[in-house]
């Protein structure tokens, strides 16, 4: 079985300069790729200059996280592709387990491992952290990290679990999975894109797992911060459009409550002073209705499942009843 890591990057050399190196030394497993989205920096000089059995793909456009992947991927062979963020460290023997259980259980269709801080490596990464979940309204959040509430690692996620989805950040997937799920949907451009296609796969029977045993530390947020308002405007909108695709019945109601959560969620940027992330909650609103037409369309093709979420709210739980971990 083989593996291709592919590193999606654009301008992002500062990056590459810094965690290349541990890519490189510790996946020897692995063909390694740099899909690049159209950069002006000398990215591509760099990797050919100073790691020269690096496959380069150069793609047409920055079409962002989906698009980009979804057109470098048409260029990878391998049988399984790691989708790694470039500002992610990696470390020695990451990828054993990950290949034992692809080859050990022919149902793992995605896996994620362990993700930390790298700006603090004894806590979980905020994307990702030990594996993702989603509540009832489409709301995501993760073992070791609710909302804000990020827990430190004292190995209590150690052991191998069925989640719902996995992190962007460092993604393994099965090709033939991926393309049988027709890659990631473009019109997401970057962020949830992956809980998507998690979900997309848990309709049809796939199954995701957590690997504590493979770690990796994320930096998260180098190239769009949490406290960036297009962030906010990307996570608003493509959770509902997530949700829109994949969740059952009765997605009025669903759809109904969204909007009025998300209105509790403005006045909580109300509180904090945070004008421009309520604008971006009301353009993700606006561009979320101008595009229900096509969203109902994917819809229909799709196949929708009951049970998918973890907990009916999760914000309830955290600001109401107070649980701030799993």
């Amino acid at each position: 079985m083989k593996i291709a890591v592919v590193i999606l990057n654009w301008n992002g050399k500062p990056l590459l300069e810094q965690f290349l190196p541990s890519v490189v030394a510790f996946s020897e497993e692995a063909t390694i790729y740099v899909a690049d989205n159209a950069s002006t920096d000398d990215s591509i000089t760099f990797i050919k200059q100073n790691f020269p059995s690096i496959k380069t793909i150069r793609n047409s456009e920055n079409g962002g996280y989906a698009k980009g992947y979804n057109d470098a991927l048409r260029h990878v062979e391998e049988d399984i592709y790691c989708l790694l963020n470039s500002d992610v460290e990696v470390t020695e023997n990451w990828l054993k387990p990950i290949l034992s259980e692809f080859d050990l259980h022919p149902d793992t269709a995605i896996i994620q491992p362990k993700i930390l801080d790298y700006k603090n490596k004894d806590y979980f990464e905020y994307a990702g952290a030990a594996g993702g979940f989603i509540d009832k309204y489409g709301y995501p959040f993760c073992r070791g990290r609710v909302f804000d509430s990020i827990e430190k690692d004292e190995q209590q996620y150690q052991e191998k679990a069925d989640i719902f989805w996995a992190s962007g950040a460092c993604f393994f997937i099965r090709k033939s999975v991926f393309e049988t799920l027709n890659g990631f949907d473009e019109s997401f451009f970057a962020h949830m894109e992956e809980i998507d296609m998690c979900w997309r796969a848990f309709n049809l029977d796939y199954k995701c797992v957590y690997l504590g045993t493979s770690t990796v530390y994320h930096v998260g947020g180098a190239t769009l911060q949490n406290t960036n308002p297009k962030k906010t405007y990307l996570n608003f909108r493509n959770s509902l459009f997530t949700l829109t695709k994949n969740a059952p019945e009765n997605l009025f109601s669903l759809v109904l409550t969204r909007l009025i959560l998300d209105g509790i969620a403005c006045i909580k940027f109300l509180v904090g002073f945070k004008f421009s992330h309520i604008l971006s909650v009301l353009k993700a609103h606006f561009s979320y209705y101008k595009n229900i037409a096509h969203l109902l369309q994917k819809r229909r093709k799709l196949t929708q499942k009951s049970n998918y979420f973890q907990t009916k709210s999760i914000i309830w739980d955290y600001f109401i009843l107070g649980k701030k971990s799993l």
